[in-house]
Parts: structure tokens; sequence; C-alpha cells
């Protein structure tokens, strides 16, 4: 059997036949009925403390009522989850659905559009089934807007995934960070991404990608990267005027622009124009740092895919150059925890396999980040990045019941996060 015949099958099995796994995947609407859940602990993100025991009353999709003991009305379902801890469902705000670990820019040139769609649903089903109920997902490397679909497909409970925010095809210039340039020219590989290569092309690819469907854009502003005397080199790919042009036209619209961008000059132009992230942000000046600060603009650090790649690398010369960069990016980490630097959590997996990016929040500990700011960089700030504030992200009576449990507590030990157990979103129950 031919591997997208196989990849369908998966797909259509892991859909269809719930009751041979452990876990429930099959979407559905949510209970009409009252559910509580009950566990020995239920993490107050917000305040930073753990409340025991841990109930929180669900009625349809919404929390109604959350502390120590809730008043559940005749007729609710009680689940004991026992000695657990209840926390808003994980957000990663960088991920990449359409991506599976190997050659990136061969799988984007071997494998067809619709192949890539079913690979990204089973990528979004792992990735809820890990814990993360809403993602931002950073591109779709080549596949167009079929970001738009896969998400539209999880909001009408048609297949299990994430809550998204998408951005479509991300934004290069020729020749840019994702054009495809280790291949002979006369061959015609397509990009990875939508070219724009001055202010009206900017303008005019934003345009198409809200007509396709996209929430916000993704621009590609620095690379390639290199260690010069021990510091970080990159080539920023926009001028100032150019992101802001963009920045100025995302907004007409009540949307925001999401940067790649690695290092300065870039970051700094990008920290002006007013973008809404910096994703990677391996190196910040001082300068941008404080504009970050100023205009609360997060920093999405990804250590999991710089630590994967260093982890994987083909050669011995590959992986000293990427634990390099690693090095170089934690130092730099610790510098932008001291000036305030806005964070979130985003791993950037796709690459690396779904459904593993929890390890993100033990890197960031590991980095210099108490477990408890991880958490509220995670929950608050990304709900904030996301446009969900308000929404997801803490548990409280209004909000989307997007919940999930783990054993232990996570403000000792941040790893009870890879092992979640329990996932509930929008008062659907995926996990138990």
């Amino acid at each position: 059997m031919t591997k997208p015949r196989l990849l369908l099958l998966s797909l259509l099995l892991s859909f269809s036949l719930p009751g041979l796994c452990a876990a429930q995947t099959q979407p559905q609407a949510p209970a009409s009925h009252a559910v509580v859940l009950h566990a020995a602990r239920l993490l107050d993100v917000k305040n930073g403390r753990l409340v025991t025991p841990g109930e929180v009353l669900v009625q349809g999709e919404r929390i109604v009522e959350v502390g120590p003991s809730v008043k559940p009305p005749a007729g609710a379902d009680i689940i004991d989850l026992g000695d657990r801890t209840l926390l808003p469902g994980l957000i990663d705000a960088h991920v990449h659905l359409f991506l599976h670990p190997g050659a990136e820019d061969l799988q984007t040139v071997q494998e067809s559009i619709p192949q890539r769609t079913i690979i990204a649903l089973l990528a979004a089903r792992d990735d809820l089934m890990a814990g993360f109920t809403a993602e931002r997902d950073m591109g779709t490397e080549g596949a167009g807007s079929a970001d738009t679909a896969v998400r539209n497909a999880i909001d009408d409970g048609l297949i299990p995934g994430p809550r998204l925010r998408i951005s479509g095809n991300a934004i290069d210039i020729l020749g840019g960070h994702e054009d495809a340039n280790k291949y002979n020219p006369e061959q015609h590989v397509l990009s990875n991404a939508t070219y724009a290569n001055n202010k009206d092309e900017l303008v005019a690819a934003i345009r198409q990608q809200f007509k396709e469907g996209a929430d916000f854009i993704k621009i590609y502003e620095t690379g390639p990267d290199t260690v010069r005397n021990g510091q970080l080199s990159t080539v920023y790919q926009y001028s100032e005027a150019e992101l802001r042009t963009a920045v100025e036209e995302t907004a007409r619209t009540g949307k925001r622009v999401a940067v790649h961008a690695t290092g300065e000059p870039g970051t700094l132009f990008a920290a002006r124009a007013g973008v809404a992230s910096i994703d990677h942000a391996n190196q910040l000046g001082d300068e941008t740092m404080r504009l970050m600060r100023e205009k609360q603009i997060f920093a999405v650090p990804t250590f999991t895919i710089f630590d994967y790649f260093a982890e994987h690398a083909a050669t011995a010369s590959q992986a000293a150059r990427e634990h390099t960069m690693s090095d170089l990016h934690q130092k730099e980490f610790r510098k932008q925890i001291a000036a305030g630097v806005p964070m979130t959590v985003g791993s950037d997996v796709g690459p690396f396999p779904h459904g593993t990016q929890a390890r993100e929040f033990v890197l960031m500990v590991k980095y210099g980040m108490s477990p408890l700011a991880v958490i509220q960089a995670d929950l608050i700030n990304g709900a904030k990045l996301l446009g969900w504030d308000g929404q997801i992200g803490v548990l409280e009576s209004g909000y989307l019941a997007d919940i999930i449990a783990v054993a232990g507590d996570p403000l000792r030990d941040i790893s009870a996060l890879e092992n979640v157990s329990f996932v509930m979103k929008g008062g659907v129950i995926y996990k138990k």
C-alpha cells in the first residue's frame, strides 16, 4: 500500500473507531447537562497558587463555577480525577501542523497538498491529546491556505483538534529564508512561502492571505543565521518601513503580524514597526528589549526546535553548530528575562513529533524561568497573543471549558505537563 493511502487509512481509523483507543478522539457536542470535575488540586493561574481540593462545574461549553467545592445542579455528572491537578488547556503559540520530522524542504516537494493536509489533521489530533487546546499555526510551508480548511473542520466539530489561529502561507522575499535556495534554480522549486519584495507586494500578499482565511500574518524577517566571533549574525529581509507597512495594512482589518526574527537588526525593525510577536528571538538588543517591554510585544523562544536539531544533526559539524546556536540562545534568554521582555510559549513543533512539545515548558524552566512564570507566560500571555484573552487561559466562571489534568504539582515539577491524562475542550471530553 502506498504511503498516502496508509496515511488516509490511519486517519479514518483514528477518527471513526475511537473505541479501539484508550483515549476518546471522536468529536461530539458538549454535554447538555452539567459536569463536575473533581481533583486533589486545581491551579489558580493568575494568583499562582493551588486550590485543594479543586472542582470545576461545567455547563455546555463554559465554566460555571470553580473552587474547592462547587454546588452541582441535580443530575450533574461527577468525574473524580483523583490525585491530579486541574489546570487550563495548554497553548502552543508556534506550531507547524503541515510539517513532520524529516527533510522539511523535500517533504514540501515530494508530498501533495492533500497528503500534507491529512498529516496536518493527524498532527492537530496529537497536539490536542497532549493537552494543547489552543495553537497558532505559523505557516503551512508551501501548502497555501490549506490550514483554513483544517481550522474550519475543527471549529465545525468534524475532527478533533485545538482552537486555531492560522496564518496561511507565510510571507518571504525572493531568495529568502524559505525559498528553496539549496536546489538548482533551473528546476524552479517553489518557495515554501509567498513572495513579497516591496511595500506594494506586501500589501497585496496580506490581502490575499486574509481573503483565503488567515487570522494573522506571519513574515520571515531574518535569515540565514551564522555565528561570528561568538556572536549571532543574521541578515534582515524587510526594512523597518516595509514592516511598518505590513503592520498598518494588517491592523486595518483588526489583525496583527508575527515575525520569524532571530537577531538584530531585524528584531529591532520588527519591534519599532509594532509586530505582535518576535518568534525565536535568539538575540535582542537593549533598545529592542525596551520597545518590546513598552509595547508588550511577546518573545516566543522556541527552544525545543533548537534542542531537537542539535540532538538530531546529520553530521558532527552540524551538531556543533546547532549546540553553539543553542548555547547563545540560552544566554540571551536570561538577559531577556532580566530585562522584563514579555514571554509566551511556542515550540515550533512539526520538524519534531507533534504531541511532544510540552518539553518547551521544561526547557524554559531549565534556562531561567520559574515554573509559575512559564505557566503564566503560556496561559495568560498566550491567550492575549492568540486574541482569546478573557476566553481561555484561566479557570474562571464564564471562560471556555478548556481543562486538562496532570499527575503531581506542575509548580514544583514542570515536567508534569508532559504527561496529560485528561483533556476537555469546550466542554467536550477527548481524553480521560
